[in-house]
């Protein structure tokens, strides 16, 4: 051991992050096995090699095997609190998903040892098991902690009794500093107990930025104590849909409101508990769109001199509204002094600013801010976004801190030390680094975790598909020359919230997706390989069923499966959509307690194809359908619905067959339907007719909203005479 301490010291990161994986191995048999069984390290079966995630820099077989067992003690560095606390949390995790009883100690010989060397690349570590023990050292907090959660995976290919780990040597460290989570608390709130949960399941894949989106149109949910009514109002609305409305408050009368947020004493609570786990949270504060909630609180920070810029109340429609700050000096200081009360709660280096997603229209219509644009000497609204921007910063920077924002803010011109979060693409990235700016690559939809994970996920959420393995083979250095792959930080997966109702749905749609995040981001491209990430996922998922998280099984589907039969149910995501130009699975907006249908479509034109129906006798047809909101702020796309006209009172199902424009071949009435906030389930009989037809299903109604949707779809074929 004393031989592999002196390579790695000798070594410096880049030196083995850019070593080829048999030299790498191979100076790490020679240090440590002097040569000897060398050629079987070097050609070791991936198949045999332990099931850690993400991936280790290096890793040599050793001999012989330790066995982790009941009562013994693990040693921390006397006086050491941080290694205790490590140490104490390892404890607990081995009781819950090994039902292992360990101890911690001071003294020195105990069976699993926590060592601290001199400083290295933060969080890399050593990790090696022999027959009497296991040593783990490193420079810092979190290499201790990063190198007791891979002993933990070690450890826990089983879920009780003595763990058996095979001798092995591991030395490790990040690819990138920045691998990150975000999560939306605006569109729907979670608890501060899911939150630290999530957290906790974040170390344990070496994650280490947590980016929490705070605010945004639907919610301010950071308690700001200057300005109270942000939260007051801001974190409240009444969602939308007949239900949601019906519901109401027999306190007030009113529709009960839907929200809450988070005070100050509880974003303390959630900060300290990340640090503890190695883990940096990055608030996002939305500005000068996505401002909508803000301005219900206060109008005053709206573009007041605007046509139509009143916000009445805070709002329940997703997409992008067009409701901005003004840029007036008063607005300005409103805005700085939050900015005081969230750098006094986030102590880390850098505050999410946003920046994305700023429609200009208020900005062109308003008289006072063109004046305004015309006394700073701008000529457009975007360099109006720029100036904005860099007031924020500049505040910022004045108290020590960076402002990251999203690819737009480029757009307006940046300055300073500003960071670049990359998601319409990469090219926002790449135009980053190339003016010298950091950059974090997140860009949708391979980032994006409220896209499906698989052909065969029904979950709600947007249609398009986000698979593991187009995160685990995303290159964040594409396209880049050297010097520009340099500024870039690192990668996250984001989580927007619009479609999880619940903090079980973010666990669904964040795992196991975020496995493949987590070894993008740790491992070295040179090992990494998906067929071996496989091998390694199933024990992983193991830990995962142990711990209580609700992942995807369905993220393990690599391709569609056939739809059902005639004769069986066929959900929604089973059919084919008609077109995909905002495709969605929503969520039906009833029961408001309870599960509730999700209803797969594109909202510019709701319209489903069944394939292959034998229609040879006819058939009988069961459809279940159910109606929710055209709650979408899509600007002039709106004029691009398609809408079929009824002719009745209500609407009509109908169906056609060999086609969208042909023919009805059946139509059902919507009438008891329309009545119900619920599934409703319509019967018909379809004529017969030749063979197998692929039928065309669609609704006729009076406007837009509601939107008609199918939950699924039985067709029992007729007899022959």
């Amino acid at each position: 051991m004393d031989s592999l301490r002196l390579l790695t010291e000798r070594l410096t990161i880049a030196d083995w992050k850019t070593m080829m994986p048999k030299a790498l191995v191979a100076l790490l048999c020679f240090a440590v096995l002097a040569g000897a069984g060398c050629a079987s390290a070097q050609d070791r079966s991936q198949a045999t090699a332990p099931a850690i995630i993400p991936q280790p820099l290096a890793i040599s077989s050793g001999q012989g095997s330790f066995v982790l067992s009941d009562g013994d003690r693990i040693s921390v560095p006397s006086g050491d609190a941080v290694a205790r606390a490590h140490a104490d949390r390892f404890v607990d995790l081995m009781a819950r998903t090994r039902d292992l009883r360990l101890t911690v100690t001071e003294t020195a010989n105990g069976k699993v040892r926590l060592q601290r060397r001199a400083a290295t690349e933060a969080g890399s570590y050593e990790l090696d098991v022999e027959p009497d023990g296991v040593t783990i050292s490193a420079g810092d907090d979190a290499g201790l902690q990063y190198g007791l959660v891979t002993l933990w995976q070690l450890a826990t290919p089983g879920s009780g009794g003595p763990a058996v780990i095979e001798a092995v040597r591991i030395a490790d460290a990040p690819r990138f500093a920045w691998r990150g989570v975000m999560l939306d608390s605006a569109r729907h709130y979670q608890s501060p107990e899911f939150i630290k949960g999530f957290l906790d399941w974040m170390a344990l894949h070496k994650l280490n930025v947590f980016h929490w989106h705070l605010t945004d149109d639907q919610a301010w949910r950071l308690e700001i104590r200057a300005h109270p009514r942000l939260t007051e109002v801001g974190a409240w609305r009444v969602p939308e849909g007949t239900a949601a409305r019906n519901d109401l408050d027999p306190a007030t009368g009113q529709p009960r409101l839907y929200g809450g947020f988070y005070t100050q004493e509880q974003v303390r609570e959630i900060v300290a508990h990340a640090a503890s786990l190695g883990i940096t949270v990055v608030p996002e504060i939305d500005v000068p769109g996505h401002a909508s909630a803000a301005v219900a609180a206060y109008p005053e920070l709206g573009v007041q001199d605007a046509p139509n810029s009143a916000v009445t109340a805070v709002p329940s429609d997703w997409g992008v509204y067009h409701t901005l700050f003004n840029t007036r000096p008063e607005t300005i200081a409103f805005l700085t002094s939050v900015l005081d009360e969230v750098m006094d709660l986030f102590p880390g280096q850098y505050i999410h600013l946003g920046g994305d997603e700023a429609v200009k229209d208020q900005w062109k219509a308003s008289p006072s801010v063109q004046a305004h644009m015309r006394a700073l000497g701008l000529t457009d609204e975007m360099q109006m976004q720029g100036w904005f921007m860099s007031q924020m910063e500049a505040h910022l920077n004045a108290h020590g801190r960076r402002m990251i924002g999203w690819d737009e803010i480029l757009e307006g011109g940046l300055e300073g030390s500003a960071a670049v979060m990359s998601w319409r693409g990469v090219e926002g990235a790449i135009e980053a680094a190339r003016l010298g700016h950091d950059t974090v690559l997140t860009p949708g939809p391979t980032f994006y975790f409220d896209y499906r994970q698989s052909p065969n996920d029904g979950a709600p959420g947007r249609v398009t598909m986000s698979r593991m393995q187009d995160i685990y083979d995303f290159d964040p250095w594409a396209g880049m020359t050297p010097e520009q792959a340099g500024h870039v930080l690192g990668v996250q997966g984001n989580i927007f919230t619009e479609h999880m109702i619940d903090e079980g749905r973010v666990e669904y749609m964040a795992y196991p997706r975020i496995a493949a995040l987590a070894e993008l981001a740790w491992s070295a491209p040179e090992r990494k390989q998906f067929a071996d990430f496989n091998r390694r996922l199933d024990p992983q998922l193991a830990r995962y069923r142990t711990l209580g998280i609700d992942y995807a099984e369905s993220a393990l589907d690599t391709v569609a499966a056939p739809p059902p039969p005639d004769g069986q149910r066929r959900q929604d995501h089973q059919m084919t959509l008609c077109s995909n130009a905002i495709g969605l699975t929503l969520i039906d907006d009833a029961p408001i307690g309870g599960e509730r249908a999700g209803f797969t479509m594109d909202i510019m034109n709701p319209c489903w194809i069944y394939q292959q129906a034998d229609l040879t006798h006819g058939a009988s047809v069961k459809v279940a359908v159910g109606q929710v909101p055209f709650n979408f702020q899509i600007g002039a796309d709106i004029e691009k619905v398609k809408v079929r006209p009824a002719t009745g009172a209500v609407g009509d199902l109908e169906v056609r067959a060999d086609g969208c424009e042909g023919p009805v071949v059946l139509a059902i009435s919507l009438t008891d339907a329309a009545r119900s906030d619920s599934v409703t389930v319509l019967d018909g009989v379809l004529p017969k007719l030749p063979g197998r037809h692929d039928l065309c299903l669609t609704f006729t109604q009076h406007g837009i909203d509601p939107m008609w949707g199918l939950d699924w779809v039985e067709l029992s074929p007729g007899k022959g005479d």
